[in-house]
């Protein structure tokens, strides 16, 4: 869409839909990072328009990728706070990336602890039914008496 003589006479301001088709997010998510404070109150045009610079395109980029870093919205906030604020937050991004890894670290455990267990479940019920038994796993589930674990 053609900028209107009043976006031009504000240097080029481009519309929500232009800074969608743009940056790839969704107008509902500029308007999310506009009301979360990660973007400056958008200007308006007389009709009440949104109207957004290329500065405000950079900062979008920018939260679109760490999106994808799954980096949560308060944590871009902050990373968005001290580069405002004249400060290079590598540091902080850095420390950010070693607390995700971590958490991811502990995930992988839980899910190979987790499937380890399921795995010994099946081999036992497995067992179970090769001796002509009704798998105790299986007991566990099919029967409504049984209240504790087997013993």
């Amino acid at each position: 869409m053609p900028a209107t003589d009043e976006q031009a006479g504000r240097g080029d301001l481009l519309t929500i839909g232009d800074v969608a088709e743009r940056t790839g997010l969704t107008r509902k998510a500029i308007r999310l990072y506009e009301h979360k404070g990660l973007l400056p109150p958008a200007q308006r045009s007389n009709a009440g328009y949104r109207l957004y610079s290329s500065d405000d395109v950079a900062v979008l980029g920018f939260i679109r990728r760490a999106r994808a870093l799954n980096l949560h919205l308060d944590e871009i906030s902050d990373i968005l706070d001290l580069q405002r604020g004249g400060v290079q937050p590598c540091g902080h991004v850095l420390g950010i990336l070693d607390t995700r890894i971590a958490e991811i670290d502990r995930t992988i455990a839980d899910l190979t602890e987790l499937r380890h267990s399921l795995s010994t479940a099946r081999d036992a019920a497995n067992a179970d039914r090769r001796r002509g038994q009704r798998a105790v796993v299986c007991r566990l589930i099919e029967d409504r008496n049984v209240e504790d674990s087997p013993r």
